[in-house]
């Protein structure tokens, strides 16, 4: 992993002065980290995935909608069950995914 790409995205989250930095700038930034610090950042990635699912960048695409919601369940159930937000990320992701179609449990 490239230690400057890391410190970058961190630079531009704390940038952002932000909880939650959304958008295509958050996807990135998330995606990156996660790679490096999943338990961190990983469920803030899976929430971004589910938020820029709804855009209307990707509302009439079913297919993107679909592959960022997958993103999202994945991220979500790589997360270690002591993560605290494990849980609230992993099922909104899966709602959100049920939302859209069927998916199979288990």
């Amino acid at each position: 992993m490239d230690q400057d790409m890391v410190m970058l995205a961190k630079v531009r989250l704390l940038g952002a002065n932000r909880r939650v930095v959304r958008g295509t700038e958050g996807l990135w930034a998330y995606r990156l980290l996660t790679r490096v610090e999943p338990e961190v950042y990983g469920s803030k990635l899976a929430y971004v995935l589910v938020e820029e699912s709804r855009s209307p960048s990707v509302r009439e695409l079913p297919g993107r909608r679909l592959a960022l919601l997958d993103e999202a369940v994945e991220v979500a159930k790589a997360l270690d069950t002591a993560n605290p937000y494990r849980e609230k990320v992993l099922r909104r992701a899966l709602e959100a995914r049920e939302r859209l179609g069927s998916y199979p449990k288990g």
